[in-house]
């Protein structure tokens, strides 16, 4: 199976957080060890689709592929360019929540074979949903990255403050719909000290979770909810917004919850995390569900289906490996 992926989200120099996940899919996918998968990977800047098209069909011209599969809406055109028996893409969130995006995006569908969603919760928004067929193909935590670290280690490698409380806010403060000025008035109510990670390298992130007290993440919307994966592989505690696969991960975790955004309830539950120093949940097996390993299986089980491609040895052996998604 000769598989292409098309992204405008990958880390660079200037911005290595950026489409983190796409890459740790991909590491994924390779790290499944299929005989039968040959991958390659065609990553562009946010913006530069007509630079991108033109340079698939020059690097491209005289290929086909069995599956052309593309990150992000907008993104959709390009991969166009490149002939394959299967185009997919998977949608990520802006591609459906900003109105100019969604426009673009959804014109693309007639021309998708294979149409994806990183969350149950943004494939209802998908144009046409539900006569439109939307598989549920999130790109999955890096859970031999994120893993439980000593927090005292972690602070003093940071910088960072032995006795003080600490709250995470895992994104960039200039995203407005990831809610920054939710997550310092809840700091500000609980006396603690607000963390962000804006531009920080994601090989130090895990670091950032691990000397949190708690990670918060009150968005307005989520495509997905990585973040709060991240955290609670990390078996940080988490408080979050009933959005993206929030529900379905937090639910039943004892010490981390899902509530609508309100200062004084959310300052209620952290505070609860605070009288208990040291505290870790019981959280990893759920993060491990939903981990970039089997989210990989399950897309390429899913690029075989509509290929109607028969499962190999390999495939098989991965197949064993794959249980029910924690959202079916």
């Amino acid at each position: 199976m000769r598989v292409l992926i098309v992204t405008n989200m990958w880390p660079s120099p200037e911005r290595p957080a950026l489409g983190s996940f796409v890459r740790d899919q991909l590491e994924a996918l390779r790290e499944l060890d299929d005989p039968d998968l040959e991958l390659e990977c065609y990553a562009f800047p946010p913006g530069g689709y007509a630079a991108a098209a033109r340079g698939m069909l020059s690097d491209y011209r005289g290929r086909r592929f069995d599956v052309v599969h593309a990150h992000f809406g907008l993104t959709a055109w390009p991969s166009l360019a490149v002939s394959a028996e299967v185009h997919g893409l998977t949608l990520h969130g802006t591609d459906i929540h900003h109105r100019r995006s969604r426009l673009i995006t959804r014109a693309a569908f007639p021309f998708i074979d294979l149409l994806a969603a990183a969350s149950p919760e943004l494939a209802k928004q998908v144009p046409g949903y539900p006569r439109r067929e939307v598989e549920i193909l999130p790109c999955g935590v890096a859970t031999d990255r994120f893993v439980p670290l000593d927090r005292e280690r972690c602070r003093a490698e940071l910088s960072l403050d032995a006795r003080e409380r600490y709250l995470l806010f895992p994104a960039d403060p200039d995203r407005p719909g990831k809610r920054f000025d939710r997550a310092g008035a809840v700091a500000g109510n609980c006396n603690a000290k607000l963390l962000t990670l804006g531009n920080v390298d994601p090989g130090e992130v895990p670091k950032w979770i691990n000397a949190a007290d708690a990670v918060i993440v009150p968005s307005d919307n989520e495509g997905f909810g990585l973040a709060v994966l991240e955290a609670m592989a990390c078996q940080i505690p988490v408080v979050a917004t009933p959005t993206g696969i929030h529900e379905a991960a937090i639910g039943g975790i004892a010490g981390s919850y899902c509530l609508p955004f309100d200062v004084q309830r959310w300052s209620e539950k952290l505070e609860l995390i605070f009288e208990q120093p040291e505290m870790r949940t019981q959280s990893r097996e759920r993060a491990n569900s939903f981990s970039a390993e089997r989210m990989a299986i399950r897309l390429l089980d899913t690029w075989r289906m509509h290929l109607n491609t028969p499962l190999d040895s390999a495939a098989a052996d991965n197949e064993e490996k794959s249980t029910q998604a924690p959202w079916d």
